[in-house]
Formats: structure tokens, sequence, C-alpha cells
């Protein structure tokens, strides 16, 4: 009794202590008008909004406008009282525009302020800071409200709990103090979108042309509805859509509960109040009285009489005859153009299974011809995509969502070069007069026309509209004289316009003509090859169609009656017309006929159906910004520093190992509003014994800040210890600083500078080495290494499939007064196979150490598979250096070493209805490897030959919905010299 008090007195004390350092480094960090980031803040009663000061400091009025509207309409129909302030962080590190919104470990919102995406109307035509406000905020009011028990739950463990890898017992003390926020993806999304589009007076996808034809072309094909069970498992990794089905699903799902029931029922699901059951589906049986899973059945029965019913309207009226081009969709699509030379399509496509590309399609053959990788893909558009044919030039944009880099491709020989780094420039296209190209530029939330004249080295500045117009889906007529584009107005209404280039390049922006769509959106129109008319398509009519602008007059008529959708038309010869038309599947390419169609039936549109039953959400409508006076809400203005703002985030018990016994602890946690700086402090205690009765005390302290962390422990233990034998904690003292700097940031291309120096005091084994005996008890050590990778992966793809991963890494050790030196490196290269999802990799690794071969600490050593039987890190660890199936851990010792692998990655199983909605089976991907490794391959008499032939099956599942667990099954056979030396089983369950 007495040791335990003492341990407690002790652990309270470092407690106190690191408390008291976090108060000295905030006092510390920067002077209170300084930021260090150039961050600047402003405070109202519920919100904290920080941006970028002071590129983006204009804006900040009007998202506290919009953010004091949506938050009173979150109080009127949901009743929420959030439970502290949101924190509202606007930034521009990507070229368009999006938003995260999250209710643990605090209720935050993240928003990119560069312009939405409207592909396919895949987004409503709304001003995006008003539209992007409604839908997230509606995210964190379902995820946050809460009721007495879940108040009481965060009140004991000091805040809402986020869940972390390193403490798995966060899964259920994150549902205990957050329950809403364990629900599948469709739950959110689907009622956010639902939200939003009456929050904005009706527009929004709830009533959208895009969802209607997605489930239309569904029923016209006779294609798999998903249920609960298979959107979550299959859906959303099959198709080319991927994650949006959940917000295609769950939308439609809420929209069909508020026209079958009513809209107060659904209200009355996604609230949190008292009465009300913690899970999701559990509140779904109690408010509307009947299983969600039978609910569901009973939509998708709706949805097949709705849409077939949809399509016998379309058929009143001819349907227009297309020819398909390809027997089967290409997913995604950018702008195409018809390539004479080579009677083919240019284009751009995103399909699962290969990598995203640019490509060439043949007509005749219908042979597809990839010709290079797009890096950074969009999800619908692929990439802004440019053609000259004298050159043979494909000019296509990479780094989509992030900042826009420019590309020029021979489409002959593959060859490709960067023309502009991050020069944030789209909606490119080529003018064929001048040879420059013509583009949108997106930063700090505006757009700027912009020219690049040839040899395409710098960009000029045309234009720069107000904040909320933004042209897109440029196009320049054939000679050169004219410049087209669709264009969104701040209020939501479309044009495609068209402006006389030479007097746009002089600043006057007025446009020659333009034709008013609305809220639908003009997309794609390009010039015919006489100039006289641009097509595009529109959901004019509720269906999109191809409709013609006569370019003289201003005039515009249909020139198709599509079943489902035509898309992306491009001027064929003879007349025809290239279009894409829409499947379950994707796009496929294909020809039709632009026949002026003098009728063509609407359809009927769901939320519309909603609104007409049940007009309650007619009056749903969020106030405009302009009624909202935000200097009067402004409670509190400053600089933004994370350090202090450091608070205590959650605080709870944990378990505990170390050296194969089970302990208990407390884990508390500091973090400042945007996880930018964080303090964790873990303090243990393990049973005693006589052996280990100096080690039952165990203290462990994290600090991270920006790219610096340190680390300072006491017998350090570790949750996955329990299980083993994969030991991660260490007997004595350990004090570690590091930093981490991106050399290159270009993802999915990364180079990092890593470096570490440490100190260690009381060590009974090497710190990278469990089962290697320390022969000194005091050490220190520093570190640095480049860090490379470059991988990619496919559509639907379930491990990395093609790329270049390296390291160099070298390592000085102090020890016994001496300094023995280590450097390694490692090379792994990786193709894919024509095979669904498989690949081909090969791994090599070589070191080198200095000191006498005798002494541990100049020895590398290698064996096992390094899965532990429950573990966190990364359930591939064959592929790690340092390991060896088929060997003990650290069996293998050498001074020098050189290390190869293939390894050959198969096509996964993706499961559809294996489990229950909480719990199911996603993936089963094998893998075989074969392995060699010389040590000491310098020094004939001590060289030493091994080798290593195994195979891993990878089971994926997910638990409550967010978390990925893996179970993983392997077995290796080692040979030492040729002979077998044994074998290796391994068991190992990833969580997280």
């Amino acid at each position: 009794m007495r040791a335990t008090l003492g341990i407690g007195r002790c652990l309270a004390g470092a407690v106190s202590m690191g408390l008291a350092c976090v108060a000295g480094w905030a006092h510390a960090e920067a002077p209170a008008e300084e930021s260090p980031l150039g961050l600047a803040y402003v405070q109202t009663r519920d919100m904290r909004l920080i941006y970028l000061d002071p590129t983006l400091a204009y804006l900040q009025p009007y998202a506290v406008r919009t953010f004091a509207n949506s938050m009173a309409w979150q109080r009127r129909v949901f009743g929420w009282e959030p439970y502290e302030r949101v924190t509202v962080l606007l930034k521009d590190f990507s070229d368009y525009g999006n938003a995260s919104a999250g209710a643990a470990p605090t209720n935050n919102l993240n928003f990119d302020i560069a312009p939405l995406s409207l592909a396919f109307e895949t987004y409503p035509a709304s001003e995006r800071m008003y539209s992007l406000m409604n839908h997230e905020l509606v995210h964190v009011a379902t995820m946050d409200m809460h009721t007495a028990q879940d108040r009481a739950w965060r009140s004991f463990f000091h805040g809402k709990i986020y869940p972390e890898p390193a403490h798995p017992e966060t899964m259920l003390y994150s549902y205990l103090t957050v329950p809403r926020f364990t629900v599948p993806r469709w739950y959110l999304e689907g009622s956010a979108v639902f939200m939003e589009t009456w929050m904005q007076g009706g527009l929004g996808r709830a009533q959208g042309g895009y969802d209607e034809m997605v489930f239309r072309g569904m029923v016209r094909d006779d294609a798999q509805f998903f249920d609960p069970l298979g959107l979550v498992s299959r859906g959303t990794r099959i198709d080319f859509q991927v994650g949006v089905n959940a917000y295609l699903y769950g939308t439609r799902f809420m929209t069909w509960l508020a026209y079958a029931y009513s809209p107060e029922h659904v209200v009355a699901w996604l609230k949190r109040d008292e009465g009300s059951r913690r899970y999701y589906a559990d509140h779904f049986e109690k408010v509307f009285g009947v299983p969600l899973e039978r609910a569901w059945q009973d939509w998708i029965a709706f949805e097949r009489d709705f849409q077939k019913r949809n399509l016998a309207e379309v058929r009143k009226h001819p349907i227009t005859a297309h020819r398909n081009l390809l027997p089967s969709s290409v997913g995604s699509v950018a702008r195409a153009y018809y390539d004479a030379r080579d009677d083919a399509i240019i284009g751009a496509f995103r399909y699962p299974g290969v990598v995203e590309h640019v490509g060439s399609l043949g007509i005749k053959g219908g042979q597809v011809r990839r010709i290079a990788d797009v890096k950074g893909a969009m999800l619908y558009r692929v990439t802004s995509l440019a053609w000259d044919p004298a050159s043979r030039t494909a000019f296509y944009t990479a780094d989509n969502y992030a900042l826009r880099d420019l590309m020029a491709l021979n489409v002959d020989t593959g060859e490709e070069r960067m023309l502009l780094e991050d020069a944030r420039i789209g909606e490119i296209v080529y003018n064929p007069v001048d040879r420059s190209i013509i583009g949108v530029r997106h930063a700090n939330g505006l757009a700027t026309l912009v020219r690049i004249p040839h040899p395409y080295t710098e960009w000029n500045q045309v234009y720069t509209f107000p904040y909320g117009v933004v042209p897109y889906d440029l196009d320049v007529s054939p000679d050169g004289k004219l410049l087209s584009a669709s264009c969104s107005e701040v209020n939501g209404e479309q044009f495609l316009r068209v402006w006389e280039l030479a007097r746009i390049r002089e600043g006057d922006a007025k446009p020659l003509g333009q034709y008013a769509f609305g809220q639908s959106v003009p997309e794609g129109f390009v010039f015919s090859p006489d100039g006289r008319f641009l097509y595009g398509s529109s959901y004019y009519t509720g269906v999109s169609n191809i409709f013609r602008y006569e370019v003289a007059t201003g005039s515009v008529e249909a020139v198709s009656n599509a079943e489902v959708g035509y898309f992306r038309p491009f001027p064929m010869p003879n007349g025809e017309l290239g279009i894409f038309h829409f499947t379950g599947a994707g796009f496929v390419p294909a020809v039709i006929q632009p026949t002026v169609v003098k009728d063509a039936s609407a359809i009927r549109f769901l939320g519309t159906e909603v609104a007409a039953k049940h007009p309650v959400v007619t009056t749903w409508q969020v106030p405009p910004p302009s009624t909202v006076d935000p200097d009067k809400l402004i409670v509190e203005r400053g600089a933004y520093a994370p350090l202090r703002n450091l608070a205590l985030r959650g605080a709870f018990p944990v378990l505990q190992g170390y050296k194969e016994k089970v302990g208990v602890g407390y884990h508390w946690q500091l973090e400042d509003d945007l996880r930018f700086a964080s303090l964790g402090i873990t303090a243990a205690i393990t049973p005693e014994d006589a052996e280990t009765r100096k080690e039952m005390g165990h203290v462990a302290l994290k600090y991270q800040y920006l790219g610096w962390s340190a680390q300072l422990s006491w017998n350090r233990s570790d949750f996955y210890d329990v299980f083993g034998p994969t030991l991660r904690s260490r007997k004595g003292l350990a004090a570690i600083a590091g930093y981490e700097h991106a050399v290159i940031f270009d993802p999915p291309r990364r180079l990092d500078w890593k470096s570490e120096i440490a100190y260690y005091d009381q060590i009974d084994a090497l710190p990278d080495y469990q089962n290697v005996e320390a022969t000194v008890d005091r050490l220190v050590t520093a570190e640095t290494g480049l860090h490379y990778s470059f991988v990619r992966r496919s559509l639907g793809a379930v491990d990395d499939e093609k790329g270049v991963r390296w390291e160099a890494v070298a390592n000085l050790q102090h020890v016994h007064g001496e300094n023995i030196g280590q450097a390694h490196a490692t090379l792994d290269f990786g193709f894919a196979l024509p095979l669904y999802h498989s690949s081909v990799w090969l791994r090599s690794a070589a070191g080198g150490s200095g000191g006498d071969r005798n002494d541990p600490f100049a020895n590398f050593f290698f064996g096992g598979f390094g899965n532990n039987y429950v573990d966190s890190r990364n359930e591939k660890r064959y592929r790690d250096y340092y390991t060896f199936p088929g060997f003990g851990i650290n069996e293998i010792g050498g001074k020098t070493f050189v290390r190869s692998m293939a390894e050959l990655n198969l096509p996964p199983y993706i499961f559809e209805n294996a489990g229950t909605p909480s719990a199911y089976l996603t993936w089963l991907r094998p893998a075989v490897f074969a392995s060699g490794l010389v040590t000491d391959p310098d020094k004939g008499e001590f060289r030493k030959r091994y080798a290593s032939l195994g195979t891993q099956v990878d089971l994926r599942f997910s638990v409550l919905h967010w978390y990925d667990m893996t179970l993983s099954f392997g077995y290796a056979v080692g040979y030492r010299g040729g002979t077998r030396a044994g074998d290796e089983w391994m068991v190992s369950l990833k969580i997280m």
C-alpha cells in the first residue's frame, strides 16, 4: 500500500510538472499581438473563426454572418445547444472548395474557400460559403447533440473522446461521449444534404438533377440497389463514384422518409434528446415504428416504381438514338477532343482497376490506349484538358485537389513535362491562332482569367472576377476571336457567356452575349467547327440534354431527348456530335446526330414531391447573410497561437502492458483548437514482484508542435505489449527530441527529412531490438534521414499498386566512450499487373555499421513477421527491412547486410453482405513473398545467407462504422544457407 501511494504521488507530480511546462511554453511562444502561423481569430458566443491573415480577412465578416444564421436554424429546428464553441478554420490550400466537420474532441469546421466544382451538377449551384456552412453545421449538430447521460460521460472523461489507435479503449469512450459519431457515413451525409437542400430554399441534391439521373439510370439498367450493409461494405468500393454513393443513397433515403412519413419524423430521428436511444438504428425503430432495414427495402420498392414512371414520361417523346463507341464505360471523364489524324478521342478517364490517366479511345476498333497517369485526379472531372492537334500535345492539370500544376503531354510518344508548378490554373483551353492557353486561376477565394503565352513559361492576369463570380468550362472559337464560359454568380444564378477575347484582355468583362440557365448548370459548352454554335449540356428540362446556343442570336435549342443523361459534347466529322451518356457503371462515349428537339417531357423530382406533400420544408430556408451585423456578435479578436490555446480535451483510464505484465493507468490529452499542438501524458502501474520492484511505475509524456516533437518516459509501457510478442515497452529513462520537415510536399509524392536525438539511462535492452541485451545502461543516439514516397493506387484498390519508395538513414550512437556510426537505405519499386488490383513489388535494403563486431550496438538485427497478436502498426510488417519471417525476433545479426524481396499482391475479394451494418467484412487480400538476406557480405569468414518464403492473408472488417480492423494470418519458412531453419505462424489483429 505504501509503495502504491508513493508511486501515485510521483505520478501526480509528473502530471503537474507536465501541465506547468505547458503553461511555460504557452507563455514563451509569441507576443500576444503575433501569431507564429499568420493566423487571426474572431470570437462570438457560439464560434471561434480562425483564418489566414491578411489574405482571407475579407471573408471574415461574411463567414460570421453565414455561421450565425445557420446556427440559429440548428437551434430552431434541432433544439441544439452546443457543448462548446465551434471552431471554424478558413484556409486556401486547394484549388477547389471543400469542407469537413467534427464533434470530437471539439466541435470544428474546416473550409477550403476556393470555388466548388459543379461537374455534372453533383453540387448545387449556390453560394459556396452559405451552402457549405449549412451542410457542415448539420454534421456538427447531429453529432454533438447530447442527453444528460452523455453530458455525465463527458464530465467523467473531461471531454468528448476522439478514438486513438494508441489507446483502443477510446473507441468505447467515444461512443459514450459522442454516440451519434458512431453512425454510417450515409447517415451523416444523407442527413446533411437533405437538410442543406431545404436550408437553401430547395436548392440542393435532395431535388437535384444528378441524383434523379443516377437512380433513373439504375432502374432503366435493372442495376442492383445496395442494402445498408452492401452499401458500406461493397457499394462505396467497386463503383466509379466510390464514397459518393454514401451521399447518393443517404440523401435519397432521407428524402423518401420525409415523403413517406414526414420531415418532422426525419428531424426526430436525427435529434439526440432525452428519451432518444443511443444507437441510431435503435432510435430509427422508435421514431418510425419499423426496423431500418425494412424501411430501406420499402424505399427501394418505391424508387423503382417512381423512376419507371419518370422513364415512361421521358419516352412520351422520341428518344435520341446514340451509337456507343465503346462497349463499356470509362468511369468519370474530362473534356474530350476528336483526333482526326488517328480517328480517336483524346480524353482523361477514371474508373476502378486502373490508375486515372490521359488516354486515347480508338473509334473504329474501340481500343483504349493509356498515355500518362494523372496525378491528383478529381472524382468526376478527372482533370482540365486542352488539345493542340498540330503539335500533338495534350495539356492537362495535375494536383487538382491541391495547387494545380500545368502539364504538357505528347500523345504519340508519351513524353510529358511540367510547364508551371503550383500555378493554380485550370479550366484550360488552347487558342490555335496564337498558340496561347487561356485558363482560370483560383487563389484566395477569387477566380482570375489568365493567359499563358507560348512557350508556356509564365502566366498573365487578364481579369479577376468579384467574389462568388466563377467562370468555368472555357472554350475559344476556331478563329481565336471569342471566348466562352459557363459562369456562376454569387446568388447561384448560372449563365453561358461569350466575350470578345481582345476586349476582355483589355479589362472589359462585359459579355458579347449570354443566356441565363437559372440555377441549372450549363456544362461543357464548346464551339462548333464553324464557330456558329456552342454545344453543351444542362438539366434545364430536368434531364441532362445537349443544347445548342447560337452565338449571333443568343437563342438556345435542345438537340437531344436523353432517357437518362448526355454530357461533355465534342464535334465529330460529318456533323455528328460525340457525347458521354450516363450508366450505372459510369460514362460511355457515344455519337448522336444533333437534331433540334421541339418537345421533351419534364420528370418528377422526389424533393419536389416532398415539398408539395409536406410544405413545412418550404419554411426551413436560412436567411441571407446580409441580415446579420457581425460587429454586434464579435466579442473578442486577436492572433491565434496554438500553444496559448492548449486545453484538456480528455482524461481516461487505460490498459498498459510492460514486460508481459498487465497494468492500469490514466491518460491526459491536451490539444489546441486546431490540433496543431498536443501533449499526451500517460501514467500507469503494473504488478510488483521481487525482480521488477523498481519498474512498477510508468510515466510517458509526448509533445508535438507542428514538425517538432519531444518524448520523456520512465519505464515506458504500451497497450499492445499486453499481447506481444513484439514489445515496445522499455526499462529506464528515455528522453527524445525530433524534428520532421517536408522537403517535398506534393501528394502522393513526398520527401521528408526526419531527425532525432535521444538519451537513454538504466536500459536493459537495445531501444530498437527487444531481444538484444544492452551491454551498458546509458546511451546517446542521433539519427537523420530522408524518406521518399511516390506510390499510386487505382480506384477501388486496397493497397498501393505502383510507384517508388525509398529511404536513406544515418545514425550515430555514443556508447561506452566511443561513437558508432550506422547507415542503411531501402528501395521499393512496384508495378500493376493486368489482373484486377494486383501488383508486383521488388523491395531491397542494405546497411553497414562501424564499431566492434562483438558489440551489439554495432550490429543490425533481423527476424520474425514483427506483428503483435493485437497491433496498431501496419499489418504488412514483413515489408520492413528489419523483419525476416521464419526466424525469431532479432535472431539474425550482422554488421553489414544486403536484403531483397519479391512480393506478389493478388486481387482482393470484396465482400458485400457478410455481417451486420455495424460489424461487417470488407475485403480479403492475399500476398506471397520471397526474401533473401546476406549478412556481412564483405567479410567472407562471417558471411551468412538466409532466405524466407511466405504468405500472408489480410481480412479487413469494420466495427461501429468507422473503425477498420485487419485480421492477418501469415506463414513463412526460413532457410539458413540453403537448409531449412524453421518456420513461423503469425496471427495478428490490427486495430484502427
